[in-house]
């Protein structure tokens, strides 16, 4: 795997964007970390900095298509881009029937809105350097029905939906388009009660990062088009 071409990370200031961050800057790649928090893209560079690596900071919000043409520019300036992650992803925990408006446009606007501005963003500099990877950080709630998630649900299925339709379309260029299915898994998306109550049936995010890790450094004729990762102790009930 061509490590001279970077690695673009969004929602990398905590949970699994985090995790991933982490995994590729210690591996040797140069990895570009977006989020709309630049604290604690500061915060896990400083992490970082006592092993001796780092990230480049980008701070970023991707439902706005402006900011991330100007974070792609700023990136590509430094270097060509072999991957991008799209992990940027919010939530709420209501029944559809309490969920604002504005609850429903943010969570689409950062979820799905986001990564195809991204995707589409990059798709350009792939096709034009003769390949490259697009991972999307998606949910098991893609597939399955889970109640209080209706709006980040649908977030997630039209992303998938996108995503399967935009591989068959790009496989011409050398682009890989891998789709990750994480279940249950620690981060502070997910209520404090929630996590202290079920903390034990669930993935941290190092486990689901060195995944994706993985995922990508499949190299050659061969593309881990989904995977799906679980807790061995199954979904939460």
């Amino acid at each position: 795997m061509d490590k001279s071409r970077g690695i673009w990370i969004t929602g990398a200031s905590s949970g699994i964007g985090r995790a991933v961050a982490i995994e590729f800057a210690k591996i040797g790649f140069q990895v570009f970390a977006s989020s709309r928090n630049s604290v604690d893209l500061e915060r896990l560079n400083k992490e970082l900095s006592e092993d001796g690596h780092q990230v480049e900071i980008m701070p970023c919000n991707v439902a706005s298509h402006s900011n991330v043409d100007n974070t792609f520019k700023k990136i590509i300036s430094q270097t060509k881009l072999g991957c991008l992650i799209n992990n940027a992803g919010i939530t709420t925990f209501k029944l559809a029937e309490e969920n604002s408006i504005k609850e429903i446009s943010d969570i689409i606007s950062t979820n799905l809105l986001g990564s195809i501005y991204t995707i589409k963003t990059v798709l350009p500099h792939f096709i034009e350097n003769g390949g490259g990877t697009i991972i999307n950080v998606l949910s098991v709630v893609a597939n399955k029905v889970y109640t209080k998630s209706s709006a980040y649900s649908a977030s997630k299925a039209g992303l998938l939906a996108y995503s399967n339709s935009l591989r068959e379309e790009v496989r011409k260029y050398n682009i890989k388009v891998i789709n990750i299915l994480p279940g249950a898994t620690e981060t502070q998306m997910w209520p404090k009660k929630i996590r202290d109550d079920f903390r034990s049936q669930m993935m941290s995010s190092n486990d689901v990062a060195r995944a994706i890790v993985w995922a990508y450094l499949q190299d050659g004729n061969s593309v881990v088009e989904e995977l799906v990762i679980k807790p061995i102790t199954g979904d939460l009930k």
